[in-house]
């Protein structure tokens, strides 16, 4: 009875198991290679960092029976692309295109980069013409002979 019991509790798991696996039948390698790039490709609106490939949720589910139909239709990577752009944003690609909203996405990191450097440059400028314990050049030449003999006066002390 035990067994029995038993028996029906771990093939009621497997069951679960295997549910959340997808089988998709492909007419050819190409196109199962294509689904496969296109789903590993495209984020999961959902899950914040996981594509429709590895997400479990519910729309990543219906993300890849879409991409399925539209890759059987004859779509190519283009339209499949755009068509998911347009319905999720693009929040949906995790390399957006360049466009006017994702310049700053693009090229924001390159110019924080440069503005880094100046900074850093116009600092170390700074630094090199004022060393520490050297008179700079905009003392008088009074100014001058006042700290040599302040600077004699420490040296016999």
């Amino acid at each position: 009875m035990v067994r029995q019991v038993l028996l029906v509790v771990l093939l009621s798991f497997s069951s679960l198991a295997s549910a959340a696996i997808d089988t998709y039948q492909f007419k050819d390698d190409a196109t199962r290679e294509r689904f496969q790039s296109l789903s590993t490709e495209l984020r999961c609106p959902k899950c914040q960092n996981q594509n429709i490939a590895d997400s479990n949720s519910p729309i990543a589910k219906d993300l890849r029976d879409e991409l399925y139909r539209m890759l059987e239709n004859g779509a190519d990577d283009e339209q499949v692309i755009d068509f998911m752009v347009t319905r999720y944003g693009e929040f949906v690609l995790y390399r957006p295109r360049m466009s006017e909203q994702t310049y700053l996405l693009w090229y924001g990191p390159a110019a924080l980069l440069l503005i880094g450097v100046i900074v850093v440059l116009l600092i170390s400028g700074k630094r090199k013409k004022t060393e520490p314990g050297k008179p700079d050049g905009n003392l008088s030449d009074a100014e001058k002979q006042r700290l040599d003999q302040i600077l004699k006066q420490e040296q016999n002390k």
